[in-house]
């Protein structure tokens, strides 16, 4: 299996994955509070893990490459509970810009912003609209859980989805690297509750003092385990697999701010 980690490529060798017109993928994530079990860590883990598994299920059909994770998101939310570390919205955008430009310097033509936490996800909606439309590049962006969210409703017991430091998430820990959850902690993880905030019309900032009040945690960690865990990693990876082979995906966007783009028909 060639290399798909950018990281331990010299130059040379990512001008290789360039000439096979390879996508770049772009984990973007966070460091953030996961309640007392899950190390701040965990949104990186699990989107750089998981792309890394989808970059090896289509290097043979659709070859990407991976970045090392961005570490640092939209998570002023967390803030209150320590450990944080935020970026604002103009600070992202322009370091993802940052990035893509690079990206194109090294030669290549497709960017996929890959999230893996919450606080991202309308964001790097616009963002990569934003981007698409500028650089004239596909720039694609998925959050990693809803990707494959129909099938990691059927691997959970006690939740219906991914929520945070919860039952889905500490499952990828006891799958990747077991020794950092702290298991004598989970028992005591559960929040006293907080507003539903999910699919509302009306949109306001709540804090996850605010949402998880008391540990942060949302969803119940306390039914994870590895093998659970497995079953979501291999699925968000076929999940993400599937969005790199999706020939209309990562065809080039329609070149709408050209001169004259409005008195043309659309080909």
């Amino acid at each position: 299996m060639p290399e798909v980690r950018w990281e331990r490529l010299t130059a040379p060798e990512i001008g290789e994955w360039a000439a096979r017109d390879a996508t770049v993928i772009l984990p973007v994530a966070a460091l953030e509070q996961h309640g007392p079990h899950l190390p701040v860590w965990t949104d990186s883990l699990i989107g750089h893990a998981a792309c890394i598994r989808a970059a090896e299920l289509v290097e043979g059909d659709a070859p990407a490459i991976v970045l090392p994770p961005m570490w640092q998101g939209i998570s002023e939310h967390h803030l209150p509970f320590g450990g944080t570390i935020s970026l604002d919205f103009r600070t992202m955008q322009a370091v993802i810009a940052c990035v893509a430009r690079s990206v194109l310097a090294c030669g290549f033509r497709k960017l996929f912003l890959a999230n893996s936490h919450g606080g991202n996800i309308e964001p790097l909606v616009v963002i990569a609209r934003e981007l698409g439309a500028e650089m004239g590049i596909p720039v694609v962006t998925a959050t990693v859980h809803q990707a494959a969210a129909a099938a990691i409703a059927g691997i959970l017991e006690t939740q219906s989805g991914t929520q945070h430091a919860c039952e889905a998430e500490t499952s990828l820990w006891l799958a990747l690297d077991p020794a950092q959850v702290r298991r004598e902690r989970i028992e005591g993880a559960l929040s006293n509750g907080g507003p539903s905030v999910g699919g509302s019309a009306f949109q306001r900032f709540w804090s996850f003092a605010e949402r998880a009040p008391g540990t942060g945690v949302r969803g119940d960690p306390r039914a994870a385990t590895a093998e659970k865990g497995e079953l979501i990693l291999a699925a968000i990876a076929e999940a993400l697999a599937r969005g790199l082979r999706d020939p209309a995906l990562w065809a080039r966007p329609d070149d709408v701010w050209s001169p004259g783009r409005a008195q043309r028909s659309p080909s």
